[in-house]
């Protein structure tokens, strides 16, 4: 499951636990609770940070969760009700009226990592952490929002080429060359306290959230269309 705190104009949202930080229906719930709280409380100048207990930021998808069903078409099913289910996360994060940044203090593998690159800033531990889309290595296809987000947040060809196809391991300074990850830091408290102080400097120059969403939104109209979010016109500004 995860928490938010207020501190100040800063959310912090973290999830829980020393286990795996798997997806399954529980803590996307979690998670989508915890956004829309963030979002019904949002001033001007707010900003969220994300962070994980343990080792891990998140290991994807609950696929124990899954393969429990009893039967492999159950299984499917299942395995489709979290990928449904997690999408309006990516839209949340995507559509949320703050900046946001996500301290990677540990393995953030398949929709785990997808769930720090829904995040306009990532921060990333360098010595015990790792990026990894695991599906080509499990046998399993992508879905459209995902390569859609990767599309649009990795701007090298040859990146998604290794991380799709490849299945490549991807760690801290590693992330920071492909500019997938901002900065990389020795230690679980190193990243935590940059992510927090980048998430303060975010959040000091006082922007107008509604105005951000819909900036970010026109960034990426690729999976923002995929996703169903429409950017549109905001005027807010005191000088128009």
């Amino acid at each position: 499951m995860c928490t938010l705190e207020k501190r100040g104009n800063l959310f912090i949202l973290t999830l829980i636990g020393d286990d795996e930080h798997r997806l399954s229906p529980a803590v996307i719930d979690s998670l989508l609770s915890a956004l829309s709280q963030a979002k019904s409380q949002a001033i001007r100048g707010s900003a969220l940070v994300t962070t994980a207990h343990g080792r891990f930021f998140s290991n994807g998808f609950d696929l124990a969760w899954a393969q429990a069903a009893g039967s492999s078409s159950a299984a499917r099913d299942r395995l489709h009700h979290m990928v449904e289910s997690f999408r309006p996360v990516v839209a949340a994060f995507l559509s949320l009226p703050m900046p946001t940044v996500a301290a990677v203090s540990g393995h953030a593998a398949a929709a785990g990592f997808l769930l720090a690159l829904s995040h306009d800033y990532i921060l990333m531990r360098r010595d015990r952490a790792v990026l990894y889309m695991s599906e080509v290595d499990l046998g399993l296809t992508f879905p459209d929002y995902f390569t859609a987000l990767m599309r649009s947040r990795i701007g090298s060809v040859s990146a998604r080429r290794d991380i799709l196809l490849g299945g490549r391991k991807l760690k801290g300074d590693e992330a920071v060359t492909m500019g997938i990850v901002e900065s990389a830091h020795d230690g679980v408290e190193s990243v935590v306290e940059a992510a927090v102080s980048r998430g303060e400097q975010l959040a000091q120059r006082k922007w107008n959230g509604e105005v951000y969403a819909e900036i970010r939104k026109s960034l990426y109209p690729e999976v923002c269309g995929v996703l169903g979010l429409v950017a549109k016109t905001v005027v807010a500004s005191s000088k128009l």
